[in-house]
């Protein structure tokens, strides 16, 4: 018999709790509406009868439920590797951060991106074990034209990557370039209809209660061609949110309702992700927190709620601290967000591989270290085996008082099954100052450049890339 898992998961409202804040969504949904800041989706609604004031929408309880009644508790996430399927809300999924500017590592401190740093992030996802998915917005290029950056970007991914790529948002036009790319490296042609999940991206409201235009711009390209989309509220409490922890469950609540009612309207085959990310507001400067454990409190219940009640996969940012370098409190905090996450069940996590100072800097060395943070709580999530056998009888009645459990055969057959770590170290302390005394940030600092130095130059076939650079050059001129 196998392990478990956990018995149970972490419980701050009651199953009740639901349904009030799904009836205060609906609340706000009908009385108080949401803009939408887009000629296309405010036609889009009126078409389906629903209220509109300019660019405000009053979204009814009717089209809430039927939106929801389409929506699968799970979905494949395909890549022009089979092999790397990743099957949303059953597979665990990791995938690499989003919205950082600086890189840090231990040898050239704090600087702005490059492409050649977002590529190497690519390059650490495909040789990690745990992360699955690939893309997004880990680092944002300073050394490559804005208007392309996402040829760029799109490019790397798929050079340096064989697993199921998000995108992130771009407007519609480049969001329309970036999947026809995903295409042609998956054999397809631009803008050819399938019923593969072949891009997937994480679109933000605007809080309180809107959506901008260039992100409805890109929700409006995903959705059209049935790719799935992460709903993703990032509200902080006290400023773009209410200050207590339920009036930011419903708050996010209603505004992942809006986006969900939003992408049936458009195309009713598109799945959606539930994922809550918001926090709390650094309240002395009025700036954004991410180390708090008030974020936890404003997240986990939604990720509960979101399989409990309303039967849809989710995803979380977890591993976020508001240290500035890789020192305890990076580990305390992002060891704490990553835990939560895992405990509560969320299906996919991100923002947890190396993300420093809310966010805003990626760190080398950090994200050899959160993949094995990752690790422990995966982990302790999958429990321990409680069959007669585990009991272990026969082999404490061998072993007797006094006795010895290390050359016994039991101890052959399952000591590979404890935990074994990647980065950490658990020596005597004259073995490691043999070793020159490293720390475990110059540990990673050393092993990231081993993955980096042994990883290949392309994963992309000849004809591929030829096809890919064809495309980014009509595009450029």
């Amino acid at each position: 018999m196998g392990k478990k898992g956990l018995y149970s998961t972490l419980r701050f409202i009651e199953d009740r709790d639901y349904g009030r804040i799904h009836d205060a969504s609906i609340d706000i949904l009908e009385n108080t509406g949401v803009v939408f800041q887009s000629d296309e989706v405010i036609e889009i609604f009126k078409k389906h009868g629903a209220k509109t004031d300019g660019y405000r929408v009053f979204i009814t309880r009717a089209m809430v439920e039927k939106a929801l009644k389409t929506l699968p508790r799970t979905f494949k996430f395909c890549s022009r590797n089979p092999e790397r399927t990743v099957e949303i809300g059953k597979d665990f999924a990791v995938f690499p951060n989003g919205g950082a500017v600086f890189i840090q590592d231990l040898d050239h401190g704090k600087r702005l991106a490059t492409i050649e740093d977002y590529g190497n992030m690519m390059r650490l996802a495909q040789a990690s074990d745990i992360v699955n998915l690939a893309g997004t917005h880990p680092l944002n290029p300073s050394d490559v034209p804005e208007e392309f950056k996402h040829l760029y970007m799109c490019y790397e991914v798929l050079k340096n990557s064989d697993m199921p790529a998000l995108g992130f948002t771009m407007g519609q036009k480049n969001s329309k370039e970036f999947l026809d790319m995903i295409q042609i490296s998956m054999g397809m042609a631009p803008g050819e209809e399938t019923d593969i999940q072949y891009s997937n991206f994480n679109p933000n409201p605007l809080s309180p209660l809107a959506w901008s235009r260039d992100t409805l711009g890109s929700m409006i390209e995903y959705i059209k061609r049935g790719q799935g989309v992460y709903l993703l509220p990032c509200i902080l409490a006290g400023i773009s949110g209410p200050m207590r922890h339920m009036g930011m469950l419903v708050l996010q609540n209603t505004e992942i309702l809006s986006g969900i009612v939003l992408t049936n309207l458009i195309n009713e085959k598109t799945p959606v992700v539930y994922a809550p990310s918001s926090t709390v507001g650094y309240m002395k400067k009025g700036t954004y927190m991410t180390g708090t454990p008030d974020m936890s409190l404003v997240n986990v219940p939604l990720l509960l709620m979101a399989h409990d009640f309303y039967h849809l996969p989710t995803r979380n940012m977890c591993g976020m601290t508001d240290s500035k370098v890789p020192d305890m409190q990076a580990g305390l905090e992002t060891m704490q967000n990553v835990m939560m996450a895992v405990f509560a069940e969320a299906d996919i996590i991100n923002e947890c591989l190396g993300v420093l100072d809310a966010i805003m800097t990626v760190s080398y060395e950090k994200h050899i270290v959160d993949e094995e943070i990752i690790k422990r709580a995966l982990y302790l999530k999958q429990g321990i085996e409680t069959d007669d056998d585990a009991l272990s009888v026969d082999v404490i009645k061998e072993v007797g008082p006094r006795g010895s459990y290390l050359e016994h055969e039991d101890t052959f057959d399952h000591f590979r099954e404890a935990f074994d770590n990647d980065i950490s170290e658990c020596e005597s302390y004259s073995d490691w100052t043999d070793k020159g005394s490293p720390d475990i940030i110059r540990r990673a600092n050393a092993k990231y450049k081993e993955i980096l130095a042994a990883a290949p130059d392309t994963l992309l076939d000849p004809e591929t890339d030829k096809d890919l650079r064809a495309y980014m050059a009509k595009i450029m001129g």
